[in-house]
């Protein structure tokens, strides 16, 4: 079996020609070129355009098998784009290929005849980028072999009830030594009696490209946050049509106007952030990275991120899936998170002043909390815990607008609650002005809490908005706009009257947001229609958006919950990214992603969250 390469536009190698050639001779530039016969199940169909004339390289696979460059791409397309992106190609070589090799083996001599007769090949672009296509087929069939190992052992512990029943009891069991502990919901404010957080039995596989994708771009949404939070004429924009319709937001607005006509009082901002994603499956094979929301208050869920790494490294140890435990990633996000608030504690320079945490009654995730104590006590920081009643009753401001409580000065007030309506009487709202006022940090001050509304997400993604906060910056405008699913406004207008009409024709494909936090308050299908169809017509809408429903590709999994039977399910995953940054004036003292985490859900389930029992703590496993 023969193969020619023509570099005379007018002598090409027709596909249909039959391949069945003895012997194949073609002058080429002069020159006589033949090759020898090959094993006809090495080669596959290519054409190129290259820098002389095209060329024609024919070769066989099996008969009439080939493996199209469309299909090529829909298997390996994210590793052959991401390591030809580091690879000097002439421009524009990508869209040339009608069929792409996968073997190199055609560089049979010390001259590539497809892009120069004495182009010795080892410098030649086209046996670097078959180097490239190789290293993709490496890299995906690892990434295929972590996968279907995992799913082989899934299905032999389905198969083998004790073996699953042993090795759920010794992950708890783990979890508990590691420190995966929560207080039960009967006594919520007692540690008298514990369980393990909910967590998953194995981790889940996201491809690392995702994965260093968004841990690329949590730098930029801090400084994106911190820039709109200085913005009063962008806030007041973007929110003006929700405040009319949404008491809660416009509670928060109030105290910001508030706080911007009195001048503030303290330079020292400090953020602790968490951006939350999903990979998109849509209508193709290939996943991409979409981004739920931005929580600028009271993210949490890291204590626990910190442990769970140790417990799926030991349960894919114990089945012998050493190399697949490679693949679980370390977290070390408490102290890092911590570093933040000792930092702007640090800046307040009072040696003597408290870190506040502010909290609500039901104190279930409290050991979470410990944990970010006990680092700062570690850092002989002094902390305490107040509720808004308290603060209300016993706090105060001095001349100089330092905040007190029990005689004792705050230097950082961190809020652990705050974040829905519920959290709030009127004592609640009155301690909140009193601490905006203040001299105090606050994490999050008032303008980085509204920062992280639904509407301003959805404000940003109309063109020009993020150009107005990174101007000259258009590679972090890419990173950023790379990762926003559809949103829509359903402000009153055109514009909002075309949004009810969308999402009515087809309501599985969206989802309704209130400006809310804290999980179980999105609204998915048939309910989008009854809401919907009520508010069209009123303002009521304005306090909603529509986001385009992300659609990830379930993976198989058991969750371990207390009080919950075992059982594989269908599972999607969020992954989140931790963000801290601190500015002092006009100076950005720390700017940082300082880790990520993952929680899982049942597919049946539309909407999740940890606080709801729905959701649990997951890991990646990184492909």
């Amino acid at each position: 079996m023969l193969m020619c390469i023509s570099h005379n536009n007018n002598n090409n190698i027709n596909d249909n020609d039959s391949l069945d050639l003895y012997s194949v001779s073609h002058k080429t530039r002069g020159r006589f070129t033949q090759f020898d016969e090959c094993d006809k199940n090495k080669y596959i169909a290519t054409r190129m355009s290259v820098c002389r004339g095209e060329a024609e390289l024919i070769e066989v696979l099996g008969r009439s098998k080939r493996l199209l460059f469309e299909e090529f791409l829909n298997m390996y397309r994210d590793e052959v784009l991401r390591m030809s992106a580091r690879t000097a190609f002439p421009e524009g070589w990508l869209a040339t290929l009608k069929y792409i090799p996968v073997q190199s083996c055609f560089h049979a001599r010390q001259t590539c005849l497809l892009c120069f007769p004495s182009t010795v090949y080892q410098q030649c672009w086209c046996h670097r980028m078959c180097s490239v296509v190789e290293e993709a087929k490496s890299v995906a069939g690892v990434q295929g072999s972590i996968t279907m190992a995992r799913e082989a052992m899934l299905q032999q512990l389905i198969k083998n009830p004790e073996r699953l029943k042993d090795l759920v009891d010794e992950a708890k069991d783990v979890a508990l030594l590691s420190g995966l502990v929560i207080r039960t919901k009967e006594m919520a404010n007692s540690s008298e009696v514990v369980t393990y957080y909910p967590f998953s039995l194995f981790p889940t596989p996201v491809p690392k490209a995702a994965f260093l994708q968004a841990l690329a771009v949590q730098t930029h949404f801090n400084t994106l946050v911190d820039k709109i939070s200085q913005d009063p004429d962008f806030l007041e924009e973007a929110l003006a049509s929700t405040i009319q319709a949404d008491d809660f937001t416009a509670k928060l607005f109030d105290i910001y106007r508030h706080v911007q006509q009195e001048g503030r009082s303290q330079s020292i901002v400090v953020g602790l952030l968490r951006s939350d994603y999903m990979l998109d499956q849509g209508e193709g094979k290939t996943s991409s990275l979409k981004q739920i929301e931005i929580n600028t208050i009271s993210v949490g869920g890291f204590g626990v991120a910190d442990c769970l790494p140790e417990v799926h490294r030991y349960v894919l140890r114990s089945l012998g899936l050493l190399e697949e435990s490679k693949c679980v990633p370390d977290n070390n996000i408490t102290p890092k998170m911590c570093a933040a608030l000792a930092k702007s504690w640090e800046l307040y320079g009072q040696k003597k002043a408290v870190i506040m945490f502010l909290f609500e009654d039901v104190k279930t995730s409290i050991i979470n909390h410990r944990c970010m104590e006990k680092e700062l006590c570690n850092r002989n920081i002094p902390v305490i815990r107040r509720k808004f009643e308290e603060v209300s009753r016993r706090g105060s401001l001095d001349d100089d607008k330092k905040l007190f409580i029990d005689g004792l000065e705050v230097a950082v007030v961190y809020y652990r609650t705050g974040y829905m309506p519920e959290h709030y009487t009127e004592k609640a709202w009155d301690a909140r002005l009193m601490m905006e006022r203040s001299m105090a940090v606050k994490c999050p001050d008032i303008g980085t809490h509204l920062a992280g509304t639904k509407k301003v997400q959805q404000v940003l993604t109309k063109p020009g908005v993020l150009e107005k906060f990174f101007p000259d910056q258009p590679q972090v405008v890419e990173q950023i706009r790379g990762t926003f699913a559809g949103l829509y406004t359903l402000d009153m207008g055109p514009e909002g009257d075309k949004t009810v009409e969308m999402s009515l024709a087809a309501p599985d494909q969206f989802v309704l947001k209130p400006q809310r936090e804290g999980g179980g308050n999105n609204i998915y299908g048939s309910d989008i229609c009854q809401v919907l169809q009520r508010v069209k017509e009123s303002t009521e809408r304005t306090a909603y958006i529509l986001m385009d429903k992300i659609q990830p590709a379930p993976v198989q999994n058991f969750m371990l919950r207390r009080d919950f039977p075992l059982q594989i399910k269908n599972c999607d995953s969020e992954l989140g990214m931790y963000g801290v940054y601190v500015r002092q004036g006009k100076d950005t003292v720390m700017n940082e992603c300082v880790g990520h985490v993952m929680r899982t859900k049942s597919s049946e389930i539309s909407e999740g969250g940890l606080a709801s029992g729905v959701s649990v703590m997951d890991s990646p496993l990184l492909l």
